[in-house]
């Protein structure tokens, strides 16, 4: 489905909202400074390594987190729809310690914080409004990462399927998998000894 840019700026407002409320001319210097990019699937927008300010929202698609280990690819995250990334090295302005890349053709806003200081001297609501997300994303992430390590491979599935269910249709297996920690494999039989249960 393909996105005007009225539905597009609806979708980052709508998500802003629920932080803070802000005024039309907020609204509107939002709108006009965000920057929306299309991404083909596979596109790697940041490499382990690499210097880079930009934080992304996730407008449509899903893009990927993951470390390489022994040249094995180690996912550790997805974002889709209204999601926001912001990679801790675009923060501290360091060497990033994994890669981010297009799991599908997506539309991202990306953003850098070059800009967002220009922008927080003029509307200090919108600091406000960026330190609100950054805190709840991480608070977020931080309860999500704790759950994980606590977790069996299953339990992790489960509660997938629990909280973002279209994850589970929409990722390839292999990356599944590796989020889970398990092989394609395993998540096979897995997948396999939950359907002999519920039936």
């Amino acid at each position: 489905m393909q996105l005007t840019d009225d539905k597009m700026d609806q979708i980052l407002l709508n998500f802003l909202s629920k932080y803070v409320v802000l005024s039309e001319e907020e609204q509107n210097v939002i709108v006009d400074l965000a920057i929306f990019k299309s991404f083909r699937k596979g596109t790697i927008l940041l490499k382990e390594g690499q210097l880079s300010k930009d934080s992304y929202f996730v407008i449509q698609g899903c893009i990927r987190c993951y470390y390489m280990v022994d040249t094995e690819e180690k996912t550790t995250a997805f974002y889709t729809e209204s999601e926001s990334l912001t990679p801790p090295s675009a923060l501290s302005y360091t060497p990033s310690e994994y890669y981010i890349d297009c799991l599908e053709n997506s539309i991202l806003i990306v953003g850098s914080s070059e800009t967002d200081d220009e922008l927080f001297a003029k509307y200090p609501n919108l600091e406000k409004l960026c330190r609100l997300v950054s805190e709840d994303l991480h608070s977020k992430s931080q309860i999500a990462f704790d759950n994980f390590k606590i977790s069996t491979p299953e339990q992790r599935y489960l509660n997938l399927l629990e909280i973002r269910p279209d994850l589970a249709q929409r990722i390839p297996q292999y990356y599944l998998a590796s989020y889970l920690g398990i092989t394609p494999q395993s998540l096979s039989r897995m997948r396999n000894r939950l359907v002999r249960k519920v039936s």
